[in-house]
């Protein structure tokens, strides 16, 4: 079997750090497969701008480390284009590259609110309208720090990690309801993530990848599209690599 142009038609799919990056291309692979789009962002005017783009798109400001927020733009998105099919989990940020010695306490939170705490409350927002409806996907991204532990990274590592032991167990308690939650662990790629990154950094990033390049968004796209497909029906609770041949576990 493979993808046709309607492979999604009359879905409808939330992306979260939708307006750029990884999550952009996330959205315009699904949209461009028939589904419409919500773009979860915390840059409204860009997020506005980027789905006017897609042919059935929704751009939604909001915090994802808010509860509230989080509850508002489902409400929205769910008057906009319909109840929600299809979550993918992508807001994210590195925080400072710290030892573990030097890193602020309040940088260590922040990372972690963003990256773990603001997926988890995407991720049970959406879940009970899925199993009411006996239909979803849910996939998160996480990374290769979260397996490995990339040093002068520990807030980001910790969190990511934390991202796959939540998919893990989320898939766990609906694998029989129909709602299938995986995660993705890219990688470096190269966005606007790596402004927030120093040189030495990434440098460090890519010697650590066998191919010797970046992945691109996408590569990671394609990825989740499947994922995020009827096509994918026996993975639950599981992490796919995209990491060049880094991953070795």
């Amino acid at each position: 079997m493979r993808m046709y142009d309607d492979t999604f038609k009359g879905k409808v799919a939330v992306v979260t750090g939708g307006a750029r990056g990884i999550g952009l291309a996330c959205a315009q692979s699904l949209a461009g497969l028939g589904a419409g789009v919500a773009l979860w962002d915390r840059d409204a005017a860009e997020a506005t701008a980027a789905a006017a783009t897609l042919p059935r798109g929704a751009g939604i400001g909001m915090d994802v480390t808010s509860e509230a927020d989080v509850t508002r733009a489902l409400a929205e998105t769910e008057k906009a284009l319909g109840p929600v099919d299809i979550l993918v989990a992508s807001a994210g940020i590195t925080g400072p590259n710290k030892t573990v010695a030097d890193y602020g306490v309040a940088e260590w939170k922040q990372v972690i609110d963003v990256n773990l705490v603001g997926l988890f409350l995407c991720n049970r927002a959406v879940v009970p309208g899925m199993v009411a409806r006996k239909w979803g996907r849910i996939v998160n991204i996480a990374s290769i720090a979260g397996k490995e532990g990339n040093p002068n990274a520990s807030a980001y590592s910790a969190s990511k990690a934390g991202v796959i032991g939540l998919t893990k167990s989320l898939g766990k308690e609906l694998a029989a309801s129909g709602v299938l939650v995986n995660c993705v662990c890219p990688a470096a790629i190269r966005t606007d993530i790596f402004k927030q990154m120093t040189e030495q950094h990434i440098a460090f990033m890519l010697s650590k990848i066998p191919m010797g390049r970046f992945a691109t968004v996408e590569e990671a796209a394609a990825m989740v599209t499947w994922l995020a497909s009827p096509l994918c029906s026996f993975n639950t609770g599981a992490v796919f690599d995209l990491s060049g041949g880094r991953a070795t576990y």
